[in-house]
Order: C-alpha cells, then sequence, then structure tokens
C-alpha cells in the first residue's frame, strides 16, 4: 500500500475510524499524527465493538506497528487505561505500541483549567470544548510551557509536575475554581510515568527506518477539517491541524514521502458543539438521521447536530488537504428518506457563493442552496458491490462525488469492518 494520509472531511465523527481498521491489513505502521483523547474512533469488528481514542486503530491487527506521533497531545492516565482494556481482551502493546519523546501530555491540570475557562465564558462566547484539557495542553505547547513524554524518562519529572501544578492553581483561583493537590498530582504522575517508559522513544528513526525499507504507512488523525485550528469555523475548532498538512508536522515524516490522501465523508452531515452547521435541520429528518446513525460522541456521549450533505464543505476539504479518493460512510442511514437533498452552494447576504467563507460569522449568515434527489427506500446495509446498490442510491453516491471532486475508492454501508465497499482502491 502507498503511503497513505487519512482524514476527516467534514466536522470529525465520519467514520475514520472503521476505515483506518479496513486499511491497516494492507498497511506496515499505522501513525497517529495530532488531536488527544477528545476524540474516539470506534471499530466493530467480527461482532466486538472497541473505542479508542489514543493508540492507533492497527493496534487490532496482529504484527502492526503503531506509533503516537509527537503532533498528539496524549493524556498518559487515559492511554494506561486504554492499553489496560486492550491487553484485557487478548491484545498486548508493548513491542508493537511507541510513544514520541516529543509527544506533549495532557495532564489533570489541563483538563481542570479546559472546564474552569469554559464555565467562566458567557453564553454565546462558549466553545463548546469537551473539557479534556486538550486546549491548554495545546498552549502550553505553543507557549513552551508544556511536558512532553521524554520529560517522563528524567530525574527532574516529579519537580517538573509539582511547578505546573501551582502555576496552574494561580490561574484556577483566577477562574473562582477549586486548587489541586500538588502531592497527589506529582504521586499520580511518577506512576504514570513507570508504566509508560517501555513506550517512550524517540519514533523519528523509526518511522524513517520503516519508511527506507520500503514498508507502508498510513498516518491518522481525530476531528476533521471543518475543526482545523487553521482551516476550520475558528474559534468553533479543535486546537491543531486534523488537515493533510497536519500529518507530516505531527509524525516527522517528510512531504515528499506521501503518496495519497484518503478523505472520509458521510453521506449526510453532522457537527457536535457550538459553532455554524448550514445545513443542520431541526425537524423530522434530522432525528431521523441522529437515530439511524447512533449519532452520539464515541468519548464524550454528547448528541450530534444533523443534516443535508454539504458539497461546499466537501469541495473545501478536497482542495485543502488534496484528496485522491472518497471514502464514504453511512449511505445505509439515508435509507428510508423518501426525498434528499444537497446543499450545493449558499446564499451569502443576497449572493450566491460555492466557495466556503472564511469567517464564521459570514458562514453563519449563509443559507444553503439545495437540489432535491429522490431517496431509494431499499435496504442497503447488505450490499456487498457497487452494483448492487439500488440506482437511486448509486445516482445520489455519483452525484456527491461529482460536486466534491475527487473519486470514490470506497463505499460503507455499515458500521462492521465487512459492511465495506471497495470501488477504486
Amino acid at each position: 500500500m502507498p503511503n497513505t494520509i487519512l482524514i476527516g472531511s467534514q466536522w470529525g465523527d465520519e467514520g475514520k475510524g472503521k476505515i483506518i481498521d479496513v486499511l491497516t491489513a494492507q498497511a506496515d505502521m499505522i501513525v497517529r499524527y495530532q488531536g488527544g483523547s477528545n476524540a474516539g474512533h470506534t471499530v466493530i469488528a467480527e461482532g466486538e465493538k472497541r473505542v479508542l481514542r489514543l493508540v492507533p486503530s492497527g493496534i487490532l491487527h496482529e504484527g502492526k506497528v503503531c506509533v503516537i506521533g509527537n503532533g498528539v497531545v496524549m493524556n498518559p492516565l487515559d492511554l494506561i487505561d486504554e492499553i489496560e482494556m486492550l491487553r484485557s481482551t487478548g491484545i498486548e502493546c508493548q513491542g508493537r505500541l511507541y510513544i514520541s519523546t516529543r509527544t506533549q501530555m495532557v495532564m489533570l491540570y489541563h483538563r481542570a483549567l479546559d472546564k474552569a475557562d469554559e464555565a467562566a465564558r458567557p453564553v454565546g462566547k462558549k466553545i463548546g470544548t469537551t473539557g479534556r484539557g486538550i486546549g491548554p495542553a495545546y498552549a502550553a505547547k505553543v507557549s513552551r510551557t508544556g511536558l512532553r513524554c521524554g520529560d517522563m524518562l528524567i530525574p527532574e519529572f516529579p519537580e517538573l509536575v509539582r511547578e505546573q501544578v501551582l502555576e496552574t492553581n494561580a490561574k484556577l483561583a483566577q477562574l473562582n475554581a477549586e486548587p489541586l493537590d500538588a502531592d497527589e498530582m506529582v504521586k499520580t504522575y511518577i506512576e504514570a510515568a513507570e508504566k509508560l517508559r517501555p513506550y517512550i522513544i524517540d519514533t523519528i528513526p523509526l518511522i524513517h527506518k520503516a519508511d527506507r525499507a520500503g514498508q507502508s504507512i498510513l498516518l491518522e488523525g481525530a476531528q476533521g477539517t471543518m475543526l482545523d485550528i487553521d482551516f476550520g469555523t475558528y474559534p468553533f475548532v479543535t486546537s491543531s491541524n486534523p488537515t493533510s498538512g497536519g500529518a507530516c508536522i505531527g509524525s516527522g515524516l517528510s512531504p515528499r514521502r506521501i503518496d495519497r490522501v484518503i478523505g472520509v465523508i458521510k453521506a449526510y452531515t453532522t457537527r457536535v458543539g457550538e459553532g455554524p452547521f448550514p445545513t443542520e435541520d431541526f425537524g423530522e429528518v434530522g432525528k431521523t438521521l441522529a437515530e439511524r446513525g447512533h449519532e452520539f460522541g464515541a468519548v464524550t456521549g454528547r448528541p450530534r447536530r444533523c443534516g443535508w450533505f454539504d458539497a461546499v464543505v466537501a469541495r473545501y476539504a478536497q482542495m485543502v488537504n488534496g484528496v485522491d479518493f472518497w471514502t464514504m460512510t453511512k449511505l445505509d442511514v439515508m435509507d428510508t428518506l423518501p426525498e434528499i437533498k444537497i446543499c450545493v452552494a449558499y446564499e451569502l447576504d443576497g449572493k450566491r457563493i460555492e466557495d466556503m467563507p472564511a469567517s464564521a460569522a459570514e458562514l453563519a449568515r449563509c443559507k444553503p442552496i439545495y437540489e432535491t434527489m429522490p431517496g431509494w427506500l431499499e435496504e442497503t446495509s447488505n450490499v456487498t458491490s457497487m452494483d448492487q446498490l439500488p440506482l437511486k442510491a448509486k445516482a445520489y453516491v455519483e452525484r456527491l462525488v461529482e460536486l466534491s471532486g475527487g473519486r470514490l475508492g470506497i463505499l460503507s454501508v455499515g458500521p462492521a469492518r465487512e459492511s465495506t465497499i471497495r470501488v477504486g482502491i
């Protein structure tokens, strides 16, 4: 398999975990390049469901090497829980999972600060954060005050944690939040460091050695294009770059070594948390999509907002990421709709536009311009090839790809690994 970046092309929750799992069979190394435990990848295989928040989905395939790259913000306690969960199901991570010494850590004090800051924001100014400390951890990275996984290996680590807790307590006091126990925090992280020590290495030589040996590398991120800190609906975004450009920065693999980009899109659109969402449906269609699509966050449990497919978003994602192939998921969720709308453009202040506004305020004023297609009213979850698709379903898929650019590579008609139709890859 060529070296591949797989990205989310909407507001996250597109089904990347399943597609990573499908592609992993052909890859040698799977690298997680950004995000943290605020987002999960759900994989259903052989009737068993697993939610992975930090460990790359490739860990479920025997013999695959998995890397948590330097672009990730890693919560040591969450990772330990995840490793132990996998071990309890017969999957051993040691010897197959490696954490970059450069990976920033999300600490309990980051979570406390995240929640306190969000609570202090007035109504209408809230970001919709998951409260898992991702924003403060990335802020600490940029301000050069964060702790990295390599710090767990040095004798000064306990004192570094203590300093950070005391500094955080001063900030929490300004937000009228309770202080943290520095002694308890230091003890917690000394124990965590002992457990994670065997996994922490300089992963840059590891990744490049695999590439020089001709092994295939699959790079996976979290969230989606419209949550990118630079290209998303700022400020209602995450704190990193889920787009394809972030893959090289977050892994250390050269852009010259990337062969293709695969974008994952749903056959409709969802969003979690605050921020503009032009095609959101507040009626029965939105409820139907949410119920049939089981649209609740894999990690947070928060309900997702649902609406019609937005081709403006998809075209934008294709441009920003250089998508070569699309993987379209959850087509089966649409099976019961007699009529289906597709947003092909926006109306902004009385003018038709076909490109994504840079301003979230402008996007909030955008009204979707729809075209309508007939639904197929047939079950597609049992389909195993494109030829078996109802003609109207096939026409819908083809229209979405035409509007989005690129080519169709994979069509998913259900959550299980087996419910996958390979088309162009």
